[in-house]
């Protein structure tokens, strides 16, 4: 029995045999070639043949994980047709008459070099991608089919690592846990692997890979990182009984559909669910939210080749919220930049991109690409219940500008006789210090605060959280962090307005006890975690010190 330590990604148990995961091992060589513009055509005819599987792969990620985690292929699609990658293909194929095979590849290595040697980890990942779109290229040149892994019944696949690609093309009934060498918590693979349910371990080490073998028996934890491969049987027993203890847990939660979120002693607390699409609607029915604390708008832009027009905004807004009927659906406007990229913006390089020209200053730098969102949302919100959120507030001249262009938009809707509702709660993220620290100024101009943990941590410990090289340092537990929580929910109290939180601490019971003790008002989480929440706020009892 050998057992390694890595980082649970996904909390569950996996017992049954290994799969070994193979990528075809392509030799490409330099070769002189006569025809220059047979062997552009043929470089064409290659990158057809990928941007095709790349949309199959999209629709088959839309069904298995939602369209928020699919956009990562139509983005593959995009890096595809980027100018500066194909003219160094082409210029290589045209200068040296090589063959397209060799360009694409030393294009690739250029290119991923270039990438990995940028500061901004964000920039960093893109290397990887480069490489993914440059090997299915060469694959389509060579002829190759992905070998994949051996799944004759279901398996836990063993691999260095996994592209987002490679996820989600194996199939899903045949995969019973993911375990790999390298990777990170917040990489594609790992966000995906949470989304389709599968225990996953991240970060084993290098040498386990030359110890294991197809067929072995082992148990992937989730839970704890450990990987145990050849267990006695004894471990396995025990592992077995924790499975059984798992399902019996889940019946459980399923049962406390339709129980209200009330704590031993009395104190309601809202329990929403995190979305990027409208496509996820239906997962936050049948987890019973209580409604929609984060819907992620970016992604509307995400997928569009050109900014989405009003009435194509409108339809989106208008179908979530009349889906949700009365139910809150809180909005949150365009959060652009950083880890998400859209090439029509025509946005400039940044060193530090995460604490560039992104989200609401990218909306204030660009108020007629802002107007129109705003109107959409303004028009939708006659067909539910609607709050609009604002990101990455860190001023009260950003407020009262944002304000006062809401303003601007309710009299051009007024002036073109359009209804909307007056109901509609304005709110502000909490994801920066700045916020938090003159939340006492903000609150008395919104109506709610949602703290984005994921990039208050960001900001606070300086720790980029794509970045796994700085990951221990990046404790979620920290006490800065939750003073300055603290201190927002305070400061909401004291003028009248309601808190919540939405980045991914809302979800870890370790803290729920604690986030309701500063008075949280409401947690927003993945709708598959709404339940489980739940469960552990009616067992906080807040009378007892």
């Amino acid at each position: 029995m050998t057992t390694y330590s890595g980082k649970g990604v996904y909390g569950a148990i996996a017992t049954g045999k290994i799969s070994v995961f193979k990528r075809q091992d392509i030799k490409v060589k330099r070769e002189k070639i006569e025809d220059v513009a047979a062997e552009i055509e043929r470089l064409e005819a290659a990158k057809a043949e990928a941007d095709s599987q790349l949309e199959e792969i999209y629709e088959k990620a839309l069904k298995e994980v939602g369209e928020t985690n699919a956009q990562i292929f139509e983005i593959h699609r995009m890096m595809m047709e980027d100018d500066d990658y194909n003219e160094a293909i082409v210029e290589m194929i045209q200068g040296q008459g090589v063959n397209a095979e060799y360009a694409v590849a030393v294009t690739a290595d250029n290119f991923a070099e270039m990438f990995a040697s940028m500061d901004d980890s964000y920039m960093q990942a893109r290397a990887a991608d480069v490489r993914d779109i440059s090997n299915r290229i060469i694959a389509c040149l060579t002829n190759c089919a992905e070998e994949g892994a051996d799944t004759e019944g279901k398996r836990i696949i063993c691999a260095d690592d996994l592209a987002p690609s490679e996820t989600v093309s194996l199939d899903k009934e045949k995969v019973l846990a993911f375990v790999t060498a390298h990777g990170s918590s917040n990489s594609h693979t790992a966000i995906l692997a949470r989304n389709m349910n599968i225990p996953a371990i991240i970060g084993v080490g290098e040498d386990f890979l030359d110890q294991i073998r197809d067929g072995d028996m082992a148990i992937a934890d989730g839970f704890t990182g450990e990987f145990i491969v050849n267990p006695e049987e004894e471990t396995l027993a025990e592992y077995e009984k924790k499975q059984e203890e798992e399902a019996e847990k889940k019946e459980l939660l399923q049962k406390l559909k339709g129980k209200e979120n009330i704590t031993l002693d009395g104190t309601k607390i809202n329990v929403y669910a995190n979305i990027g699409s409208a496509d996820n609607i239906g997962a936050v029915l049948l987890n019973d939210a209580g409604g929609i604390g984060l819907f992620r708008s970016e992604f509307l832009y995400l997928e569009k080749a050109d900014y989405p027009t009003e009435e194509e905004q409108l339809v989106v807004y208008k179908k979530v919220l009349e889906s949700m009927a009365t139910k809150k659906v809180i909005i949150r406007t365009l959060d652009i930049g950083a880890d998400k990229q859209v090439d029509y913006f025509q946005l400039d390089k940044e060193e530090n991109p995460a604490l560039g020209l992104r989200a609401i200053r990218l909306c204030l730098s660009r108020p007629e690409v802002f107007k129109t969102q705003l109107r959409a949302l303004y028009r939708a919100s006659v067909y539910g219940n609607l709050g609009i959120m604002f990101p990455m507030i860190v001023s009260v001249s950003e407020l009262e500008e944002i304000l006062a262009l809401c303003e601007q938009v309710k009299r051009e809707l007024d002036s073109d006789g359009i209804q909307y509702s007056k109901e509609i709660e304005l709110g502000i993220m909490i994801e920066t210090p700045a916020s938090a620290i003159i939340s006492d100024k903000l609150a008395p101009m919104v109506d709610f605060f949602s703290v984005g943990t994921n990039d208050l941590t960001q900001y606070t410990l300086a720790c980029d959280r794509q970045n796994p090289k700085v990951e221990r340092f990046c404790d979620t537990h920290h006490e800065a962090i939750l003073r300055l929580i603290e201190m927002a929910a305070k400061n909401a109290h004291d003028h009248g307005a309601w808190i919540g939180i939405c980045g991914e601490l809302a979800a870890d019971t370790t803290l729920t006890e604690t986030f309701l003790r500063m008075g949280i008002d409401e947690l927003s989480v993945s709708p598959s975690f709404v339940l489980k929440v739940r469960d552990t706020v009616r067992k906080v009892d807040l009378s007892q010190l």
